[in-house]
């Protein structure tokens, strides 16, 4: 799927992979670019072939980190790409975050009900790519990118333009008081974004990512909602909740043309 919300710049490709069009099988099928899912190597390369070839991609452009539910960030510049591979893969393990200002570099993050979250400073042409699961997004893994564009490359942060993808939507996401807990230690409004329903929590991680957004300055307008529940529509996108967490994962990917 496409983003209407970066749709006005030319300069930009983003999306978020659906399930058809690739070649892995079982919890996987089918266009599952993650490697680090025990999907079978070469059908990931090869998925991975065929989502290079559709959107005009050069294969080795084509990044993403060894995510690990926590929020640091690699920043994709020249230097980091002057690495040799295997420093470059070193480089990007524990990675939850990438920003870069490189044209041709395509960055993405995987997801599986997990909040993907794509970012445009269309004013000094930076992207950033993040996933903000409830540990993520805790961490606000969305503001430090924010900052981190703000600090090093001049980003005005009321100008960026950001995409909340698909994954998993408050009416399908139950969890444990911990969580409330937790969410209220660190200042999150959680009146608003924990509903009660049969004795049971929600969490809205959607409204958790806008709300730490909108803290630092991201203008409400510029910020875009896909509305997609990944558990609601399992079909469609990758769901670790409904496939289990050995099944394949979204791509959300951007670029600078």
């Amino acid at each position: 799927m496409n983003y209407p919300c970066f749709e006005p710049f030319k300069e930009i490709f983003a999306c978020s992979t659906e399930r058809e069009g690739g070649v892995s099988e079982g919890l996987y099928k089918s266009l599952n670019l993650c490697d680090y899912v025990e999907d079978e190597p070469h059908n990931v390369e090869r998925n991975r072939a065929i989502f290079c070839k559709q959107h005009g991609i050069e294969r080795e452009n084509l990044i993403f980190p060894r995510q690990t539910h926590g929020n640091r960030i690699q920043i994709i510049d020249d230097k980091f790409l002057a690495q040799s591979e295997t420093k470059q893969t070193a480089a990007l393990y524990g990675i939850d975050g990438l920003i870069t200002n490189v044209r041709q570099i395509c960055i993405g993050v995987n997801t599986a009900d997990c909040v993907p979250i794509l970012l445009f400073d269309p004013i000094n042409a930076v992207i950033a790519a993040v996933h903000a699961g409830w540990r993520g997004t805790l961490a606000k893994i969305a503001q430090k990118a924010t900052l981190l564009m703000h600090e090093q490359y001049g980003t005005n942060i009321s100008e960026l333009i950001v995409s909340i993808g698909p994954s998993i939507s408050v009416a399908n996401y139950s969890v444990g008081q911990e969580l409330y807990d937790n969410f209220k230690a660190a200042d999150f409004p959680v009146a608003t974004l924990f509903k009660l329903s049969d004795n049971r929590l929600y969490l809205d991680l959607w409204e958790a990512n806008r709300w730490q957004l909108k803290q630092i300055g991201v203008a409400d307008k510029n910020i875009y909602v896909s509305g997609i529940c990944t558990y609601a529509h399992s079909d469609r996108f990758f769901s670790a909740r409904r496939l289990g967490t050995l099944s394949g994962r979204t791509a959300s990917c951007i670029m600078l043309k």
